[in-house]
C-alpha cells in the first residue's frame, strides 16, 4: 500500500524542481571568419582596433572589440554605448574558439544567463606560456542590455577551474549588478578591468 502513495509524491518532488528552474550547459564556436561580421574598423593610420558582432547562443550574440591586441567581449543585447563596457586584460590576450552557455530553463523557456569562456594572456616578459584565465560575465537580456564580468577563475594550473566557474555562473550571475557589485576572482588572474589605449 505505500507505492501508490510514493508515485504522486515523487511526482511533486519532481514538478517542484522544474519549477524552481533546471540549469545546464550548452556550447557554442566562436569562428571570427565564419560566425561573425566586422561592423566598425580602423582606417588607414588610426591603429589597429576592430569590432565586430558573432552569432551566440539562439539569436544572442557575441560582440568582440579588438585594440591594440587585446578583446573585449560582451554577451547578449548590448547597450547603445559599447565604449562603456569595454574591460579586458592588461596584458595582449585573445578568447578561446568555444563558449559555455549556462541556460535556465523553465518549461519551454531557456535563458542564457551567464557565458563561461577561456582566454589566453601573454605573459609580459615572455618566459612563460600564456595564462590561462576562464571568464564567467553575465549575458545582457534583451529588456535590459546589462552585461559584465562576474568573475575570474584561474585556469593554469587549475584542475577545478571548470566547475568553480560553474558554480560561480550559477550563483552569482543572475543578481550580479554591473558598475556596483564586486567582481569575484579566483586564484592568482592576471589584471583586468577597464583598458583605455
Amino acid at each position: 500500500m505505500r507505492r501508490p502513495l510514493m508515485i504522486p509524491l515523487a511526482l511533486a518532488g519532481l514538478c517542484q524542481a522544474a519549477q524552481a528552474g533546471d540549469i545546464s550547459s550548452a556550447y557554442t564556436d566562436l569562428d571570427w571568419k565564419k560566425d561573425c561580421v566586422t561592423y566598425a574598423q580602423a582606417e588607414e593610420g588610426e591603429g589597429d582596433w576592430a569590432s565586430l558582432a558573432c552569432s551566440g547562443y539562439r539569436g544572442y550574440p557575441v560582440l568582440v572589440s579588438h585594440d591594440d591586441a587585446r578583446e573585449s567581449l560582451f554577451y547578449g543585447f548590448p547597450p547603445s554605448d559599447m565604449t562603456t563596457v569595454w574591460e579586458s586584460f592588461i596584458g595582449l590576450n585573445s578568447a578561446a574558439p568555444k563558449l559555455e552557455w549556462r541556460i535556465e530553463t523553465n518549461d519551454d523557456l531557456a535563458i542564457p544567463f551567464a557565458v563561461i569562456h577561456r582566454r589566453s594572456i601573454s605573459n609580459p616578459e615572455g618566459e612563460h606560456k600564456p595564462t590561462e584565465v576562464l571568464i564567467v560575465a553575465k549575458v545582457a537580456q534583451p529588456e535590459n542590455y546589462e552585461g559584465c564580468t562576474v568573475g575570474l577563475v584561474l585556469a593554469t594550473g587549475n584542475l577545478s577551474a571548470n566547475d568553480q566557474a560553474r558554480k560561480l555562473a550559477d550563483e552569482k550571475a543572475r543578481t550580479f549588478a554591473c558598475g556596483k557589485d564586486k567582481r569575484v576572482v579566483i586564484g592568482n588572474a592576471p589584471a583586468f578591468g577597464r583598458v583605455d589605449n
